[in-house]
């Protein structure tokens, strides 16, 4: 694997996101929304910058399973949801690829009628875009190569990494699960 952001660095562009976060909101309650499971490490670090009043919450949706870096059809979980009608929210997500989960996710929280509703995510994939919508806050833009660690995984294996590192053909080479579920 290549590293593409070290752990040091991740640490660093959090805290810019999270300057900007409080910047916006000030100290209005913030109700916080992490899309599960790969925002659960970037949820941690921020809501730790951040001094207004928090809730969190957690809702679940996935468009990829298994061993997989091709995206399929979206489900969403909205059990796990708070009530966030009349409430500043603000959704955070992993990765911003082609934007339909972002979207969708976004639609559906509309639908319970928050104050407000914005978006952050760790990463913002470059050449991928097949949306119109943008994420509010970013805190890095990479290009378009599968990415792992810091809590995105594949086929849930390296979410604990780090840092954030680039897989390459020999890793999925050199690691026998993933490579008998790929036919490699």
């Amino acid at each position: 694997m290549k590293i593409l952001y070290s752990e040091e660095a991740l640490r660093a562009g959090v805290e810019k996101m999270a300057g900007e976060i409080r910047t916006t909101y000030g100290e209005t309650p913030l109700t916080i929304v992490s899309v599960l499971t790969g925002s659960i490490v970037l949820l941690a670090d921020l809501i730790r910058r951040l001094e207004m009043p928090i809730r969190v919450g957690v809702i679940e949706a996935s468009s990829y399973g298994g061993a997989t870096t091709t995206r399929g059809e979206l489900t969403i979980n909205a059990e796990l949801l708070l009530d966030i009608e009349g409430r500043d929210v603000l959704l955070v997500d992993d990765i911003f690829d082609t934007g339909h989960t972002l979207v969708r996710v976004l639609d559906k929280m509309r639908e319970l009628q928050p104050k407000s509703l914005r978006s952050a995510v760790l990463l913002r994939k470059h050449g991928r875009q097949e949306v119109d919508a943008l994420p509010d806050f970013v805190a890095f833009d990479i290009p378009d190569e599968f990415v792992v660690g810091y809590g995105l995984d594949y086929d849930d294996h390296y979410r604990n990494l780090p840092y954030l590192a680039v897989m390459e053909d020999a890793d999925l080479e050199q690691h026998p699960k993933l490579t008998a579920k790929q036919g490699v």
